[in-house]
């Protein structure tokens, strides 16, 4: 399928055709090859006028939290509102191997099925914070394709998971009942950058989610005050809410929704909505710089003569670290 086809598929393709060219897209946008890099540009290129549309939402936690399980309740709820959905689902690889699972879709098995959802795993492939380096590229396909809301489902690995944050219009981090102190919930990380908080599986230990509930609103009025400015206090500006919610159980999902909707009618009448896409699209742009030149520095011809040798310096001890990255940094400004 060229470029062309995935396109008009994608725009104008009856729902069996856009899901097929939607995959053999995002394969495209994942490829490593320079040659699909072009072609993955052009379709990219092609399709950026008709995205933007959708509401991104981003979903972090820790790993068992139930984030695919909410992600399932959450959109068989917005398909019977009338809405697609999309989900990329982001699965963590092996250390080792270098492989993923890519198991998210087992745990959604009456939504996979739905034809107005479309869900994505994708491996994590070593990249931080939680998403695949070409999720937000996977995302403007989504939105193309005509979905109103995407959501992110990040790999779930603590409290540096906040790259999801600057890719989504609206961040939720799902958190246990007893998912610990007072202390836990003010920690630095995912916490100070959630707009909404939900704890889930609460119908488990009502108590202690009733506990939780209070703790982390505390902290993030604290953190509202003193760390993110977009939850500053007063003024027309969102404040972080904490929702309890049994994702199993279907319970609390509209309502979550009902605070999805006023953060996203009171961010878009602020204009933050736009000035944090805006912000995001430019850090996207920086992210990719930064990637090829660390691209282009290895495959430099006197980087790579140097390379084998100072490694096997560095490793034996007879060099500092820093020393040979610095050689290795003049080698390639003066080759230039």
């Amino acid at each position: 399928m060229t470029p062309e086809q995935m396109q008009d598929g994608i725009m104008h393709g009856s729902p069996a055709v856009r899901r097929r060219s939607m995959a053999k897209a995002i394969t495209l946008l994942e490829s490593s090859r320079a040659d699909h890099r072009d072609q993955a540009d052009g379709l990219l290129t092609a399709l950026l006028p008709h995205t933007g549309k959708a509401f991104r939402l981003g979903i972090s936690g820790v790993p068992g939290v139930g984030k695919s399980t909410f992600i399932e309740a959450l959109g068989l709820y917005l398909i019977a509102q009338g809405l697609q959905v999309a989900v990329l689902a982001i699965d963590p690889s092996s250390t080792v191997s270098g492989g993923s699972i890519l198991g998210d879709k087992t745990r959604m098995e009456q939504l996979s099925v739905n034809e107005k959802a479309y869900i994505r795993p994708s491996p994590s492939s070593g990249t931080l914070g939680g998403v695949a380096e070409k999720t937000r590229e996977a995302m403007l396909v989504c939105e193309a394709a005509g979905y109103d809301v995407v959501i992110i489902e990040t790999v779930g690995v603590g409290q540096s998971e906040i790259a999801v944050h600057g890719m989504t219009d609206m961040f939720c981090v799902l958190q246990l009942p007893n998912a610990g102190d007072d202390l836990q919930a003010i920690k630095k990380g995912v916490m100070e950058l959630a707009d909404l908080v939900v704890i889930n599986k609460a119908d488990i230990d009502p108590n202690a989610a009733t506990r939780a509930q209070a703790q982390i609103t505390s902290s993030l009025r604290l953190l509202g005050m003193h760390g993110n400015p977009d939850h500053a206090t007063g003024g027309a500006l969102w404040q972080p809410r904490v929702l309890q919610i049994s994702a199993l159980l279907g319970q609390g999902v509209e309502g979550f929704w009902a605070a999805v909707g006023q953060f996203r009618q009171l961010q878009t009448a602020n204009g933050r909505l736009q000035l944090r896409r805006e912000k995001q699209a430019l850090a996207w742009m920086w992210e990719r710089i930064d990637f090829g030149l660390k691209q282009a520095f290895r495959q430099h011809p006197q980087v790579k003569a140097l390379l084998p040798g100072l490694q096997a310096e560095v490793a034996a001890g007879r060099i500092a670290a820093s020393t040979a990255a610095r050689n290795l940094l003049a080698a390639h400004a003066q080759q230039a």
